[in-house]
């Protein structure tokens, strides 16, 4: 379910003072790396990953991959630093607000 404009820039504001908990380097964006985003959207479901690579097109088509495998949407985007957000179901801990 896509996350209205409200929602956001409110999760935007909580991710504010997250810091980087996965960073992909120089090996790129392997499977270990894609599953440590996923646990780390099940345990966090709001998380700051760095993306080292080259340029801007490198990045974002890592981005979109990773958004693609795990099914979390994207809060921001700045630089290298990427802000992600996936619900749990089970056991919410981030509540965006309502729509």
């Amino acid at each position: 379910m896509p996350l209205s404009s409200q929602q956001v820039r409110k999760l935007r504001g909580f991710a504010h003072s997250l810091k980087v908990i996965v960073t992909v380097g120089n090996n790129g964006l392997t499977e270990n790396v894609i599953n440590e985003i996923d646990n780390a959207l099940e345990q966090h479901e709001l998380l700051k990953i760095r993306v080292n690579a080259g340029d801007r097109d490198e990045r974002d088509a890592m981005i979109q991959i990773i958004l693609d495998k795990t099914g979390a949407e994207l809060i921001q985007r700045i630089g290298h630093v990427a802000a992600l957000y996936r619900c749990n179901p089970e056991m919410p801990k981030v509540d965006p607000g309502k729509e």
